[in-house]
């Protein structure tokens, strides 16, 4: 396993001094996330890209993951919404491509008054079957993450639709700071198990209706739970940090990273 940032901690900080400061906190891998303006986007020339990759290399920081959820619309929507979305996503996975990271999260997308659940299940299959030929011929995975909008909502459902999609390039992203709000991470990590492509790191504290996201190990989530659940898996890759410096100092978030991967 690899201790790992992601830019999503400091949106304020341009490439350059985001690497710099990850490199002195002590981190060994980056996650980078691609917006709709900034140094990051679907539009971004090769040699622009390159010049990330020279940064990468300079502070000795591997990019193994990027964030392009942010930019690339609504796979779950239809018609010309999803045609976008797709071909958006499937920038975003050349982008992840030249800058040497193995896999890409996704959100895909939100449910309105007018996209119906089985509507939004149904389009959301059909766009990652899709973009699962770009993502096996670029081999770049795409990794659905749980999020707060109100769709796929159990592990078991998230299996199921990953399962619909039948792609070894299609996965999930395990957040356990999102589920342990509502539920346990540790019966993700289990139900998910071979899907799991990719992992950020929250706790929580609190309940569903009041709480927030502290300094890791200082809420509820069973990171000891969650490692054998891990283990069973199969998985051995980063663990990325997604706690801001308001919560905690960097420094601090990577030592308490490495003592989550020793329990």
């Amino acid at each position: 396993m690899q201790v790992g940032i992601s830019q999503l901690v400091a949106p304020e900080l341009g490439m350059a001094e985001f690497f710099k400061q990850a490199a002195a906190a002590g981190y060994e891998v980056v996650e980078l996330c691609m917006k709709r303006e900034g140094e990051l986007t679907p539009q971004t020339a090769d040699a622009d890209l390159k010049r990330i990759v020279e940064l990468s290399r300079q502070h000795k920081l591997p990019i193994v993951s990027m964030c392009h959820s942010h930019c690339t619309g609504n796979l779950l929507d239809s018609g010309e919404a999803q045609k976008r979305s797709i071909a958006e996503t499937e920038a975003g996975l050349r982008a992840a491509k030249a800058l040497g990271a193995r896999c890409t999260l996704h959100t895909l997308g939100r449910l309105n008054k007018d996209l119906f659940y089985d509507d939004a299940y149904r389009n959301g299959v059909a766009s990652l079957k899709k973009l699962a030929k770009s993502a096996k011929k670029l081999d770049v995975a795409i990794a659905v993450e749980f999020v707060w909008n109100g769709f796929l909502f159990s592990p078991l459902e998230m299996k199921g639709f990953l399962d619909k999609v039948k792609s070894a390039h299609i996965g999930f992203y395990f957040d356990p700071g999102n589920m342990a709000v509502f539920q346990f991470p540790q019966h993700w990590a289990r139900v998910l198990g071979k899907h799991i492509k990719m992992m950020h790191l929250k706790d929580w504290k609190g309940n569903a209706l009041n709480g927030t996201w502290p300094a890791l190990l200082q809420g509820s989530v069973d990171y000891a739970a969650i490692n054998r659940e891990l283990k069973r898996a199969g998985y051995d890759g980063p663990m990325i940090s997604e706690v801001g410096a308001s919560q905690a100092p960097w420094d601090e978030t990577a030592r308490a990273i490495r003592a989550i991967m020793s329990m």
